[in-house]
């Protein structure tokens, strides 16, 4: 399977497991991969045959940026299921980091890695 990824998206959210840091807020970066068969775009050399990394990077902006999430993983699966739910891949990895967290040490970032598919978007629409 081919992929598209988009590498280091930052934003600023609001996400965490105390009220303190929902009010405040943080800086998160987010990488994502995309999993498609890109051969009719590459033999057509037209935008409307792919993903349009563009218009995903913006509507992960938008969905970090407005969700209230506790954990990194609600929010990594909010993520990765809205693009399955919106754009024609068959799988996504999403990679989100919240960077230098609020906590009682010097770290970078702490994250969450997920990978989701149609089959996991399928089994979530026959629960609703």
């Amino acid at each position: 399977m081919d992929t598209i990824r988009i590498k280091q998206l930052e934003f600023y959210g609001y996400h965490g497991a105390s009220d303190a840091e929902q009010e405040v807020g943080h800086r998160y970066m987010v990488d994502i991969i995309l999993e498609l068969d890109t051969r009719p775009a590459a033999e057509s050399d037209n935008l409307q045959d792919t993903v349009n990394y563009s218009r995903v990077a913006k509507r992960i902006i938008a969905l970090g940026s407005s969700l209230k999430c506790r954990l990194l993983e609600t929010l990594a699966d909010k993520m990765a299921m809205e693009i399955l739910k919106e754009y024609p891949v068959d799988s996504v990895t999403v990679h989100v980091r919240k960077l230098h967290p609020p906590m009682n040490a010097i770290v970078e970032s702490v994250g969450v890695k997920i990978r989701r598919t149609r089959a996991d978007i399928a089994g979530k629409i026959e629960k609703e």
